[in-house]
This record gives C-alpha cells, structure tokens and sequence, in this order.
C-alpha cells in the first residue's frame, strides 16, 4: 500500500493550498480516509476525515469554515482544500487509510499513512 502526498509548500496568511493523496495497493473505495498534521515539537493531530462513500465528514473545530475534505473514488485520490490559512497551520501534513466504516480521530486506529507534504504559513 502506498499513499502519496502532495501539494503542499509555502504561502502567506490568508492563501489557500490543496492537498492531495493519491493510493495505490488498496481498495480505495472501502476505506475511511484522514488527514492529520503534526508541528515541530506537537504530537500528529486530526484534521479531517471522509467516509469511504464520500456522504460523511468530520473535521477539527481549529479547521471547520475553512478547510474541505473531499474525494474521488474514481481515482483513487482524497483531497484537502484549505483556505484562509494561518500561521499555526504550519505544520507536515499526512494522509492516512483506515479500513474501518467507522470515522475515527485517532491515529492508532489508521491502517496506513503516506509520507507527508510540508505546509508552512507565513505572517
């Protein structure tokens, strides 16, 4: 199984970035996908996630209004739309695989991760 990050990079205070995880080696369609992040010296938090038919989100208070989970089963892809982005949203940014139907918030219940794209926000 392998999830490939990407998208991330630098902008200012108030820029948008799309991220995008592309899987491969998975029944895509029939897993929960997540996106979590983790800041230099912070533990890897929850972001958001995204039920396998796509009808079911849930995202972090620090996010809701502003970032969009979405996916495309078609091609294997989950995708995270961020806006209105601060500098406390620096941070590596990771995509994670759960087979689970449940939509879970903790990262021990993911199955698979990818390697992670860096997002940095600049005041």
């Amino acid at each position: 199984v392998q999830l490939q990050a990407s998208g991330g990079g630098l902008v200012q205070a108030g820029g948008s970035l799309r991220l995008s995880c592309a899987a491969s080696g998975l029944t895509f369609s029939r897993y929960t996908m997540g996106w979590f992040r983790q800041a230099p010296g912070k533990e890897r938090e929850f972001v958001a996630g995204i039920r396998w038919s796509g009808g079911s989100t849930y995202y972090a208070d620090f996010v809701k209004g502003r970032f969009t989970i979405s996916r495309d089963n078609a091609k294997n892809t989950v995708y995270l739309q961020m806006n209105s982005l601060k500098p406390e949203d620096t941070a590596v940014y990771y995509c994670a695989a759960d087979s689970s139907f449940i939509l879970h918030r903790a990262a021990a219940e993911y199955d698979y991760w990818g390697q992670g794209t860096q997002v940095t926000v600049s005041s």
